[in-house]
């Protein structure tokens, strides 16, 4: 991908940014100071954070910004090409090599490169990135002939760029001069109230394409699932659940939302049962609750609740508002229980 200084101003990019926790806040901050120098930095971050929208920030704050902006997805480029896709190739170099093309260093001439996924890198193809931040120079594939590069590099990663240099599957050389600065980004479960403020955004942007003549808002039922559930896709699973949630809402009171679309309706009965006989719930204590020392009274209570709410969670398919109902609850009082061993249940 190849971002043109066109294509989106600067304060457009930043503008996109959307939080006001003090995690969110401080992550942002520490990201516009290292904009301003140029050097290399990694974002490490969870898939769905934003990893790219930040590499986007970093880039139209920085002094780069009218140059172009390069983004090269590792995960998506067999090892094989992807040399000559950094590096471009000369005519003949190789079969299919019909014509000399240029590589992603050149196209980011001044600007910045996007290395996606950069663990994923061949330790061969890494030698030439080192070669390119130590010296500024590089050879095309098929070519003796050395160009010199001006190119800033920001690399992404969810992988343990240091364990890979333990397993020698990284340079730790390239890792070195790539890390001037280490940005991690922060996961949306650890964001508070980013997730009702990206929420509301997400769900007006999906109000106006559905053209409804009011904007959307969250029953509270809704506001307490969307500031329990983990976001194990971030904000990308975010915008997917909002958007769903509103274009199938009734009313501009959004009532329901659905973590899992695959849930399959029409499973058959001795499907569902094979899934609720198996609750996966540890017990750190084994045996009938009866033959339990009376001494042991708390944690008896403790491994009676988890029981118990599994099970409604399992018949319910994870509805919470449903399984409150099976088990006699007010929905306040399950929601109690259910921060209290949210980390103990198998949620899904």
């Amino acid at each position: 991908m190849v971002v043109k200084s066109t294509d989106m101003s600067g304060t457009d990019a930043v503008k996109m940014g959307i939080g006001e926790s003090d995690v969110y806040l401080d992550f942002q901050d520490r990201l516009s100071r290292v904009a301003k120098v140029d050097r290399s930095v990694l974002i490490i971050g969870e898939r769905g954070s934003g990893k790219e929208l930040a590499v986007q920030r970093i880039h139209y704050l920085s002094p780069r910004w009218q140059k172009n902006l390069v983004a090269v997805n590792c995960a998506a480029l067999p090892s094989s090409l992807i040399e000559s896709e950094l590096f471009g190739y000369e005519q003949g170099a190789f079969t299919g090599a019909n014509h000399t093309r240029k590589g992603r260093f050149e196209e980011a001439e001044g600007g910045t490169l996007f290395l996606d996924e950069i663990g994923l890198i061949p330790l061969e193809v890494q030698e030439k990135i080192l070669r390119v931040v130590e010296y500024g120079t590089y050879e095309r594939v098929g070519s003796s002939v050395t160009h010199e590069c001006d190119v800033r590099i920001v690399g992404a990663t969810n992988a343990d760029l240091p364990e890979l240099c333990r397993q020698g599957k990284f340079k730790e050389d390239l890792l070195d001069r790539l890390s001037f600065e280490v940005l991690f980004l922060p996961p949306l479960r650890e964001r508070g109230d980013d997730i009702l403020l990206l929420a509301s955004y997400f769900a007006s942007k999906m109000a106006l394409e559905c053209k409804w003549s009011e904007l959307p808002t969250f029953s509270d039922e809704v506001v307490d699932e969307l500031m329990s559930y983990s976001w194990p896709g971030n904000v990308r699973e975010l915008k997917n659940v909002v958007e769903r949630a509103v274009y199938r809402s009734e009313g501009p009171v959004v009532t329901q939302v659905d973590f899992n679309p695959f849930r399959n309706p029409y499973r058959k009965p001795e499907e569902i049962e094979d899934v609720v006989a198996e609750p996966a719930v540890e017990k750190p204590v084994s045996g009938r609750l009866e033959n339990m020392p009376l001494k042991d009274f708390t944690l008896a209570q403790e491994q009676l609740d988890l029981v118990y709410l599994q099970r409604a969670l399992n018949e319910a398919h994870g509805n919470q508002k449903v399984a409150s109902g099976l088990l006699g609850l007010t929905y306040d009082q399950f929601r109690g229980l259910y921060r209290k061993y949210k980390n103990m249940l198998v949620l899904g």
